[in-house]
């Protein structure tokens, strides 16, 4: 009779981080420092977003001063040279490379995690691809960019027509020739109809409610005064548009020929084709709602309001600033159209920019509400010892990116440790 063997007992860590990220391994920075065990679990490989899912010409929208990972500021401990450019995808790659390089973090990567669960004594089994392992707690940064959305509708579309999701565009030589249609006007879907665009490809773009914002104004980076002015400083929950403010779509504009604004009726002008929000697809032909023109409104008021933002806090601080004319708009549809035939305007392919969706699947943990997203205040649960990280708007506007992410991580820790302390108090006595 063979000997039944025994499974070997799971590792112990006190802190299982889910998710490689900026978010995860800003939290095991924290960790470290206070001497906390742990391990971040990571499917791919630490920063796989920034190196595989963004195209070509990828570049950060924000200033590479605005890149301050906890113990590694771009200017300061990573020694950047250009505080007011904007990093190329290489260039971030290699800004997030030298971060891990800086603190050496426990990472398994090629380690997917498929359940993490609460264990009837206590802490949590977390199993994944590489062994189980159990921990007294456990943040959770895989993000909310995990499953790319592509309508059920493109199915009934031509088999004829390339279609991909903006994750996966790479540059214009990949599609093959003739028009584009790009769905979707957030951040990803701009800049990726204005690289087709620049590179003198025939451009189909359809715009949702997504805001856009100035680059430069009044003499200055907008961003530079809205971090003067306190503005990216304001929780969520002091915002004046509440908890709602988590689902809006970010502002578009670009950082790209040393950064610059985004105005899409200027590039109706030069020839880009605009519709409204997608609604469904009808043999060879899509269909759209008639909301171009509001679309459009709606992007002009936010950029007038930043400006706006900016113009009050000039006139609070008696600043000298050079003033500027109102926006113009240089553009204006005679129609809203409604549909667009694909073969007539010859459109061979579309990249889908309408985004993602969070994939908790694993979390089997009574910490979401009844859409699946996360119950929290600023990352904290309900349930102890259950954490987020990386989510947008966790506390305020940069939360989740490079800006104040560790901003987020640094607010975990105290509760963390004042759980690890109860916990190891209870096990003394």
């Amino acid at each position: 009779m063979t000997q039944q063997q025994i499974p070997p007992a799971p590792q112990h860590v006190e802190v299982a981080i889910v998710g490689g990220g900026q978010a995860g391994l800003s939290m095991s920075w924290h960790l470290k420092q206070a001497g906390v065990s742990h391990l971040v679990f990571e499917r791919k490989r630490c920063f796989s977003e920034w190196r595989d899912s963004r195209w070509d010409s990828f570049c950060l929208v924000t200033p590479n001063w605005q890149c301050r990972l906890p113990g590694f500021h771009y200017a300061k401990e990573y020694g950047g040279r250009d505080p007011h450019g904007f990093m190329l995808r290489e260039q971030i790659v290699e800004y997030l490379d030298a971060y891990l390089a800086s603190f050496d973090p426990p990472v398994i990567e090629g380690c997917e995690v498929s359940r993490v669960e609460p264990l009837p004594g206590g802490g949590f089994g977390i199993r994944t691809s590489a062994g189980d392992f159990t921990a007294d707690q456990v943040v959770i940064a895989s993000g909310v960019y995990q499953k790319p959305v592509i309508p059920r509708s493109a199915e009934r579309l031509s088999a004829s027509i390339t279609q991909l999701h903006s994750s996966n565009y790479r540059n214009p030589r990949q599609l093959p020739a003739g028009a584009t249609l790009v769905v979707g006007s957030g951040q990803s879907g701009c800049q990726i109809a204005e690289d087709l665009h620049l590179a003198g490809r025939e451009v189909h773009l359809c715009i949702g409610r997504a805001p856009r914002s100035p680059r430069v104004y009044r003499g200055r980076e907008v961003t530079d005064w809205l971090t003067d002015s306190g503005y990216y400083d304001i929780p969520y929950e002091s915002h004046p548009q509440k908890a709602t403010v988590r689902e809006k779509t970010n502002h578009y504009l670009t950082g790209r020929d040393g950064g610059r604004e985004i105005d899409l009726r200027q590039r109706a002008l030069e020839g880009m084709k605009l519709y409204g929000s997608f609604k469904d697809v009808d043999g060879g032909v899509l269909r759209f709602a008639p909301d171009l023109t509001r679309n459009l409104d709606e992007a002009d008021r936010s950029y007038n309001n930043i400006r706006t933002l900016v113009d009050e806090y000039i006139a609070r601080q008696g600043i000298a600033a050079p003033v500027e004319a109102p926006y113009a708009a240089p553009w204006k549809p005679d129609v809203d159209p409604t549909e667009l035939d694909l073969a007539a305007q010859n459109i061979a392919s579309i990249v889908w920019a309408i985004g993602f969706t969070a994939d908790y699947g694993y979390a089997q943990l009574p910490v979401f509400d009844g859409r699946g997203h996360p119950v929290h205040r600023r990352g904290i649960t309900p349930m102890p010892g259950v954490y987020f990280m990386g989510l947008a708007w966790q506390n305020t506007w940069g939360s989740g990116r490079f800006a104040d992410v560790g901003q987020d991580a640094a607010f975990l820790l105290p509760t963390i440790l004042e759980l690890r302390r109860a916990q190891r108090q209870r096990q003394a006595a």
